[in-house]
């Protein structure tokens, strides 16, 4: 734990500037909440401290021996106490050892299961915030904090708190045993101690620049990296012939990163050399001190206590070296619990009612929009006193310019979001009374941009009903347009299809996404726009899987295909949040409002083409 001279140099001795910055407050209800984490193992934190006492004061002993092999066994010439005490102290050495890895193990396995404890709950609470949380904040940040931040933690509880605790009884146990020896060496020895510090912290300094300016060059490295050897990147490097171009310019980055890391090597030399010389002019001043001590005042002082006390004085080196940079470390573990605690005070936007309805029959699905308003952002309203509703086996169409609206009406009947005002009854109950497994079990949604899990055909599909049996699997395939294709594959249903679905086409994907719904059986059924990124032949596979389904099930489409709106019992046409038009489509079309204007602009012209 105490470590060599060179332990606690660079990085972790200063703050940039940035940590200056934003340096958190350390309170005392910051400090209990952070050692709340270590009540569930007190009793494995006890025998850590029991391990770091036993073992600091273990390896002190040997040099404390020390004294005693050049007095008794050497200069006394006193062969048998010679191998005894020489055997004591190998003794005592492997004991330390031996205790040692014991309390590196119980560090270790404590700090294992909090940073455990600590993912577990960071899931569990991530996994329940609101869709706003996901679409305001960067999804790096947020992996962030599950992998990094909380990763950082288990350093923090293995390294910082045990470095402060193993340092601190190292250093009295070696104080106490100098004073013992001899109060006014010991004295003179704590005045040396602070001249090894000088060189560790001026080179800690040079190097933490030099390490944060390697820590950029390597980010521009990766960037370029990220950027040109990546499928799409490299394929328009390609294309714009800039081969010899994107080369220069990763030559010249990575010349940077070779200069700066010469640099930092060189820096680290420089400072092992000045350490080095006064590692040896410390000890040097010690005999000096205590052999004019010895020789002139003090005849009890012998050649075995002024060599222990050098020996001490080494000892103490690494834990005043250490605790000296402590605060830095310290600030940057409250730091740390600072950020993950952020997370875990965002209060959670979508909870299930306290007493929650759990209808026992079968679900509807009907759906009633009682004067509905909703915006993102308070000042900003993006629905306006929506009120319709959609009564069991019929199929509603919603229609209406880019960023009307439509996407949101269905992403509140989910509970994706609350209301800002008015109510979205789902079977007779107001969904935010609605228990809320219940409500999105019964209500399946395709979207534009469908997702696949890393994984295979069957995988995806079980997602949905993970008991299905091959016959539902199949079944599912069939009625969503999709069994042919996947009958194909040399794989059949353990066909792979890639990160996010990349191996397959977006028609593929766009099917394979409407058998899971399938699977899933729910009472509602939502297309939000499912066909409109595709190409016509896979459209129109996609239409052919969907129009039986509208027709048997209480259905929300959300379409830009007149065949699909026509088929609907009503159409809902939205505009700038309103509801503006509702109704057949041939009355829509006579009406000669916004609903004429986007069947003269986009349906007709669709239908023609």
């Amino acid at each position: 734990m105490s470590g060599g001279p060179g332990r606690g140099m660079g990085r972790g001795g200063f703050l940039t500037e940035e940590e200056k910055k934003n340096r958190p407050k350390v309170t005392g209800a910051l400090l209990k909440r952070v050692f709340s984490y270590l009540i569930p193992y007190w009793k494995q934190l006890l025998l850590t401290l029991g391990c770091i006492v036993i073992s600091s004061v273990l390896k002190i002993y040997p040099s404390v021996l020390t004294g005693r092999i050049l007095d008794e066994g050497l200069i006394g010439r006193n062969l048998p106490a010679l191998v005894m005490l020489i055997g004591l102290s190998l003794a005592v050495t492997v004991g330390a050892e031996l205790i040692g890895i014991l309390e590196s193990y119980l560090n270790s396995w404590i700090a294992q299961h909090i940073t455990f404890d600590m993912r577990n709950a960071m899931y569990r609470h991530l996994s329940h915030m609101s869709q706003r949380f996901f679409t305001t904040n960067n999804q790096g940040d947020i992996i962030t904090r599950m992998t990094s931040d909380i990763g950082g933690v288990q350093a923090v509880i293995s390294g910082t708190f045990t470095s402060i605790l193993s340092n601190s009884i190292t250093l009295v146990v070696a104080v106490t045993a100098m004073f013992r020896k001899n109060y006014l060496l010991a004295l003179f020895g704590m005045l040396i101690v602070p001249l090894f510090t000088i060189p560790t912290r001026r080179a800690g300094k040079t190097r933490w620049d030099l390490t944060r300016q390697s820590q950029e060059c390597s980010d521009r490295i990766n960037g370029i990296l990220n950027e040109t050897l990546s499928v799409s990147g490299q394929l328009l490097v390609k294309l714009f012939g800039k081969e010899e171009e994107e080369y220069l310019k990763y030559r010249k980055v990575n010349q940077e990163m070779v200069d700066l890391n010469i640099k930092e090597s060189m820096a680290g030399r420089w400072f092992r050399l000045v350490l080095s010389v006064l590692a040896n002019v410390g000890p040097m001043l010690i005999y000096l001190a205590g052999g004019i001590l010895m020789m002139r005042y003090d005849a009890s002082l012998s050649v075995g206590d002024i060599t222990v006390l050098v020996a001490l004085l080494g000892r103490m080196y690494g834990p005043v070296n250490s605790l000296l940079n402590i605060q830095v470390e310290w600030i940057r573990s409250m730091a740390l619990f600072t950020r993950i605690f952020a997370y875990y005070d965002m209060p959670l936007e979508i909870e299930n009612d306290p007493n929650p309805v759990l209808p026992a029959r079968r679900a509807l699905g009907e759906v009633r929009f009682n004067h509905v308003s909703f915006g993102y952002e308070a000042d900003h309203p993006i629905l306006k006193n929506i009120d319709f509703s959609l009564k069991s086996g019929e199929c509603v169409a919603i229609v209406g310019p880019s960023g009307s609206g439509k996407s949101t009406i269905v992403n509140l009947i989910l509970r994706l979001y609350d209301v800002s005002s008015g109510s979205v009854v789902f079977d007779g109950v107001d969904v935010r009374k609605l228990d809320l497994s219940y409500l999105r079990a019964n209500v399946g949604i395709v979207t534009q941009e469908t997702y696949l899990f890393n994984g295979s055909i069957r995988d995806n599909l079980l997602y949905a009903k993970e008991n299905a049996t091959e016959e539902e699997l199949w079944n599912a395939l069939e009625q969503a347009n999709i069994a042919d294709f996947v009958r194909a594959q040399e794989a059949g249903l353990d066909t792979l299809v890639g990160n996010r679905g990349l191996k397959l086409s977006g028609g593929e994907k766009q099917r394979i996404s409407i058998a899971r719904i399938l699977l899933k059986n729910p009472a509602l059924m939502i297309f939000d726009e499912a066909t409109s990124a595709l190409d016509s032949i896979s459209e129109s596979k996609i239409q052919e899987a969907i129009e039986p389904l509208t027709a048997s099930r209480t259905s929300i489409l959300i379409a830009h295909r007149l065949s699909t709106i026509l088929s609907a019992d009503e159409i809902l046409v939205v505009q700038d949040g309103r509801i503006v038009e509702k109704g057949r489509h041939e009355d829509l079309v006579k009406a000669g409002g916004v609903y004429t204007r986007l069947y003269e602009t986009q349906f007709k012209r669709m239908e023609n083409e």
